[in-house]
């Protein structure tokens, strides 16, 4: 069975909420993040970095929440991808993690990058249900999860967004969210 590692409050919640769309059973291992269990010899073999998420499925090991969630699409997703498809998915998994996270939560750059990244997502969100069309895919969970938390962690007024403002309240309505992250929120 997967292992999926993680602690109480990490990014391991993002691929928790993956695995419940996909229905694929997973063990949570729940490491005190706080006691240093990410750092001690067993965790390190997952894992050399010491940070949570990570998985073990089968022989594979895998760290770092969008490889992750990247993996588990290809490998269980429900439906075939083409290449192109594949592509932008892992576009906007990457943009997740690597762009809008960082803009956001940078305190620095927040008030210049929110707009940048959010009037672009509010006018996608306008045309279409998700990010990319009428079908809810792993990149949705990736920004869908980042989105959420800018609005339960940062109480960022989106008003100015009222599209990803719907968005994320019909992503958090998902019963595999409200299972995971909407649990913690």
């Amino acid at each position: 069975m997967l292992k999926l590692y993680g602690g109480a409050m990490s990014r391991a919640s993002i691929v928790q909420w993956y695995l419940e769309e996909l229905e694929v059973p997973y063990e949570f291992v729940k490491l005190d993040l706080q006691a240093g269990e990410q750092r001690k010899p067993e965790f390190l073999a997952i894992n050399p970095i010491g940070k949570v998420p990570a998985i073990v499925d089968g022989d594979l090991q895998l760290w770092e929440s969008g490889a992750i969630l990247l993996y588990l699409a290809q490998k269980y997703g429900k439906v075939a991808l083409s290449l192109e498809e594949n592509a932008q998915v892992a576009q906007w998994v990457l943009f997740s993690n690597a762009t809008l996270a960082t803009g956001i939560f940078t305190e620095a750059s927040r008030e210049k990058e929110t707009p940048r990244l959010l009037t672009p997502l509010n006018e996608i969100f306008g045309r279409q249900p998700y990010l990319l069309g009428d079908e809810f895919t792993v990149a949705d969970v990736a920004v869908g999860s980042i989105l959420s938390y800018v609005s339960f962690m940062l109480k960022l007024d989106l008003s100015p967004y009222p599209a990803v403002l719907n968005y994320i309240k019909k992503i958090s309505e998902r019963p595999a969210f409200q299972k995971t992250i909407g649990a913690r929120g």
